[in-house]
């Protein structure tokens, strides 16, 4: 037996209500108010119960309409409805006035950050030179002792404080702005300003539009070593969209030297080609189905094969639907093959598909060269690196010209480049012979760039140049 005080204690919805007696009465237990007397099992028993409820209701809506009714009018007034108290501001030690009073500190926080947010342009840079300048949210120490607050802010923070009409000394309700009772912190050009910015930001270039819904085809399948997930995100540069794989943490949160920061096209193609180089490397072992008919195995090694040349072709967006997880970290990758897309991809059945292709792992390593990153994963072959070739070839040309006798400058002026330029990248023209024949024959560690050549003083032992190179 359900006991109440009165029948309203329970719902003040008769839909709910009907429901709810549905499942009492399946599981055969009685309702009992003990203020109310009425009898369900007849008609005129149900009827007062309804009516009951149907009054109910009506007082539970008309008390929502004079609540909503009573915040319009007192906003309306300017006042302060109650609620946290933004940054800037504290709610007045008079409890019986609804107003804020300004906070002389943190509304100095305020403006710095709309002064940062107008000389930088940008939220993430605005909440980075924010932390460095040692500016943190509001700190609120609640009644029962827990703390809130008082740290760096993050880009969403930065956004929302920018755009609270609140500085201007405004009310916001609903879609509406009221003249409030506290005082602004901004003026009106710094706010008009900010707002301008704001909006010019967020507006679509022209001929560009959104990006696609598949434009990150691995979006939510990667995490890094910590479990953190990779989160597709993007940059603009000279009117270039530059799309990335971040570890979540560096978007929610500050700067992160452990997180991942992975360009999407290179990343993308990594996996692609890893899973490729697998689903081949099994059709060429007769591995991919678990029993022993031959017309089966055949079959199924065409079709792995077909489905490693498309994903070679198609990229990540083939890849994509048959992966159901994966993780990075320092060296490896990792991917869990989705049974039911792979088996479907190749034609056969779940159960007939060997449990050892859902499961692969390939060596990943990145390789920074200035501002960008190279990614190296999976059977990697002998790759010149285009880069290093050509300042191998003009080292040569300049040392030979040096040799001949013709001045440096001349040599700079001749090349168009600073003298500077000619004598750093001469030097390598004098490695060691092991080396020069593995930058034409694309053998170098991954780690070895052209920066790492020209950083420091080069020994002239070609023994350390060896070691210092990894050879």
């Amino acid at each position: 037996m359900v006991v109440v005080y009165k029948i309203d204690r329970l719902t003040r919805s008769l839909a709910d209500f009907a429901r709810l007696v549905e499942r009492l009465e399946a599981a055969g237990c009685s309702f009992v108010s003990v203020t109310q007397a009425f009898n369900t099992s007849s008609s005129m028993g149900r009827l007062t119960l309804n009516v009951l409820l149907s009054f109910a209701q009506f007082e539970r809506e008309v008390t929502a309409e004079r609540i909503r009714d009573k915040i319009a009018a007192s906003k309306k007034k300017g006042l302060w409805m109650g609620g946290l108290a933004p940054l800037g501001y504290d709610p007045h030690p008079d409890r019986t006035r609804r107003e804020l009073v300004v906070n002389e500190a943190e509304a100095g926080t305020v403006r710095r950050l709309f002064a940062l947010y107008l000389e930088h342009g940008c939220l993430n840079a605005t909440a980075r030179a924010a932390g460095k300048l040692g500016l943190r949210s509001k700190r609120r120490v609640f009644a029962n002792g827990r703390q809130q607050g008082g740290g760096a802010f993050s880009r969403g923070q930065v956004h929302k404080i920018l755009t609270n009409p609140v500085y201007l000394g405004q009310v916001r309700h609903k879609d509406r702005l009221w003249p409030g009772t506290h005082p602004a912190i901004l003026s009106q050009d710094t706010w008009d300003g900010v707002q301008a910015r704001l909006q010019a930001a967020s507006a679509i270039r022209r001929g560009g539009g959104r990006a696609p819904a598949t434009a990150s085809p691995l979006k939510g399948l990667f995490r890094d070593e910590t479990g953190d997930l990779l989160t597709p995100t993007h940059t603009r540069r000279r009117d270039r969209r530059l799309c990335y794989y971040v570890s979540n943490r560096l978007v929610s949160g500050g700067p992160d030297p452990s997180a991942w920061r992975l360009p999407a096209p290179a990343f993308e193609s990594a996996v692609a080609k890893i899973l490729a180089e697998h689903l081949d490397r099994r059709a060429a072992e007769h591995a991919v189905l678990a029993g022993t008919d031959i017309a089966a195995a055949l079959a199924t090694r065409e079709r792995a094969r077909a489905l490693a040349s498309r994903l070679g072709t198609e990229g990540a967006r083939a890849a994509a639907p048959l992966i159901a997880s994966g993780r990075i970290a320092r060296g490896t990758i990792a991917l869990d093959l989705d049974r039911e897309a792979l088996a479907e991809a190749l034609g056969c059945g779940q159960g007939d598909l060997d449990p050892r292709l859902l499961v692969l792992g390939a060596p990943f390593t990145c390789r920074r060269r200035g501002v960008e990153t190279k990614i190296v994963a999976g059977d990697t072959l002998p790759r010149p690196d285009p880069v290093l070739v050509r300042a191998l070839a003009e080292a040569h040309r300049w040392a030979a010209a040096l040799r001949s006798g013709t001045p440096l400058g001349a040599v700079a002026l001749a090349e168009g480049h600073a003298e500077s330029h000619v004598r750093t990248r001469t030097r390598l023209a004098f490695l060691a012979p092991r080396i020069q024949a593995a930058i034409l024959a694309g053998t170098l560690p991954a780690d070895v760039t052209l920066k790492s050549l020209l950083r420091g003083p080069m020994p002239l032992d070609w023994d350390t140049q060896l070691r210092r190179c990894g050879l």
